[in-house]
């Protein structure tokens, strides 16, 4: 067992607390097949960053924001298949909702719809794409986090699973424990991942860190 400490916890959403490999893959797939772009490379590439990103490095000319509406528009009506990932609604139901909020990439609209689906809590304070000029892999989205729950970012760790994402709360000064969840361990720790665990099952919250640090109990395995 591991313990890791901290004020607060900020998570990642897709790959983290949610299920929506499938509908991403999906949506994302359709796109590049209507843009005559190989899906598989696309979806590898839309994953973790903002849609927008990735709109723009593939159609530099295009409308980027007639085709990220298109994008969020098709991912919203596609949440038949979207679920929590375990371990997920028990550990947001242990943490103090003080202490905890979600760092997504995706839209508010999408990101409050999607948490929904999942059957989540949808925290107060919700970190999105459209609270940063800077997506991952940057460190704005963990730093305005962290800001917004007023904790250090070197005082609070991040739950990732995309490579981009570990390198952006790297990047805050943040501790990262990463999910094996949508890439391999190689990927994970080349980002910078503290610590690497399948899913959100592994970790515990000790029962007494209710007010001051969070002592939480991680069971890696290797």
């Amino acid at each position: 067992m591991t313990l890791i400490n901290g004020s607060a916890v900020l998570f990642d959403m897709d790959g983290v607390l949610v299920d929506s490999t499938p509908a991403v893959a999906r949506v994302w797939s359709g796109w590049a097949l209507a843009h005559r772009f190989d899906p598989t490379e696309v979806v590898r590439r839309a994953h973790g960053r903002p849609s927008l990103v990735t709109i723009r490095e593939l159609l530099p000319d295009g409308n980027h924001e007639a085709e990220n509406r298109e994008v969020e528009r098709r991912e919203i009506e596609d949440i038949a298949d979207v679920i929590a990932l375990p371990g997920a609604s028990r550990l947001l139901q242990a943490i103090p909702e003080s202490r905890w909020t979600v760092v997504t990439s995706a839209t508010r609209r999408l990101a409050t719809i999607r948490l929904r689906a999942a059957g989540l809590p949808v925290p107060k304070h919700l970190i999105t794409s459209d609270d940063v000029e800077r997506g991952k892999p940057f460190p704005d989205p963990y730093l305005k986090g962290a800001e917004i729950l007023r904790v250090d970012p070197g005082d609070c760790f991040v739950v990732e699973d995309a490579p981009s994402g570990i390198r952006s709360a790297k990047a805050a000064g943040s501790r990262v424990l990463a999910l094996r969840t949508t890439s391999t361990d190689a990927e994970l720790l080349s980002a910078g991942a503290d610590w690497i665990a399948d899913n959100l099952s592994a970790l515990s919250l000790e029962p007494r860190s209710q007010t001051g640090s969070l002592v939480f109990l991680l069971q890696e395995k290797q």
